[in-house]
């Protein structure tokens, strides 16, 4: 099997999943949670600042503070989604999907505090001070399902491994090929990108930097994002803020187009597949991952007073990277 054929594989069972199955899974459980738990991604935006601050519960060489937890997820929801995927649902949907995409955030809000109190409430302790979860523990311990824990374990790894991963060091890899183009340009004889040594290059530093944080365990990770993240964040911002200023006249049409697009329901019916409510959903969905069942593992290594102090910390981390970001 060629690389064409198994990328036409993946894409039909992508569309069919999100078309048929995963839209309303997502809608549907982001707005139960959201009626069950009286819309606590809107009513308790105080008590989210308020939990950030919280000191350890659990003091100990290896414990994470509640807001070392939020900065691992943070940077696991910040990156190749806000860019590539933002341009994506645009790109096919319209500038409609931006919108959607903000209400996926909102709703889903609700997702991600369920999600991640529940990593809270079925975490393990383990030496000095250092928990671990998520939902393959809840699964276990909660509904008694110790094979679906697995399944659920081994295709997190998976999408990670091989796809999140895998989609973060090429597009590196793209962004350095195309200054490399231009530097060559012109030049008789110039190799290819790929026929340099720039690719093994890269991926050799991904690997070393890769192993150092993770040989140290979930306190270097912790302490890593806590500092990279919020400065990766912070120019995230200053660029978007110099790009609307330097083209504030343009604003008012971008708005006009993403509030009337999202509601071309011509559009919706004629290509429901294709059309801006579902990339809205699906680059959502890769953009903050509420609902995913990533983040909660980064939220059962807090050690916090109460576990929904940690939901609450991770509906603000939701925020943060699609509303704000």
């Amino acid at each position: 099997m060629n690389m064409d054929a198994l990328i036409n594989i993946v894409d039909t069972i992508d569309d069919y999943m999100y078309t048929y199955f995963l839209v309303f899974l997502l809608i549907g459980a982001g707005l139960y949670f959201t009626i069950r738990t009286k819309g606590v991604q809107f009513t308790h935006i105080k008590d989210m600042f308020r939990a950030i601050t919280e000191k350890k519960h659990v003091e100990g060489q290896k414990s994470v503070s509640s807001f070392q937890a939020m900065m691992i997820s943070t940077a696991s929801r910040v990156g190749t989604g806000n860019i590539a995927g933002v341009a994506t649902a645009i790109g096919i949907g319209g500038p409609g999907a931006v919108f959607w995409m903000w209400v996926m955030a909102l709703i889903n809000g609700a997702s991600a505090f369920v999600e991640s109190t529940l990593a809270q409430i079925w975490k393990v302790r383990s030496g000095d001070g250092e928990f671990r979860g998520g939902p393959a523990y809840y699964i276990e311990q909660a509904l008694h399902k110790k094979w679906l824990g697995v399944a659920f374990a081994v295709s997190l790894i998976l999408c990670f491994a091989i796809g999140f991963n895998g989609l973060q060091s090429y597009n590196m890899s793209s962004s350095i090929e195309y200054f490399y183009d231009i530097a060559v340009a012109g030049q008789p004889g110039a190799p290819d990108f790929f026929a340099t040594q720039i690719p093994f290059a890269i991926g050799l530093l991904l690997a070393v930097a890769f192993a150092f944080v993770l040989f140290g365990g979930t306190h270097r990770i912790s302490v890593l994002t806590s500092v990279i993240v919020p400065i990766m964040a912070l120019l995230y911002l200053v660029l978007a803020i110099v790009m609307a200023v330097m083209n504030a006249g343009a604003l008012p049409t971008v708005f006009g187009l993403i509030f009337t697009e999202a509601f071309d329901f011509d559009s919706i019916i004629g290509g429901f597949a294709g059309s801006m409510v579902v990339q809205g959903i699906k680059r959502g969905l890769f953009s903050n991952e509420a609902g995913m069942g990533s983040a909660p593992n980064a939220a059962a290594s807090a050690s916090v007073s109460h576990p929904v102090k940690q939901g609450l910390v991770q509906v603000l981390s939701v925020f943060i990277d699609t509303i704000l970001i």
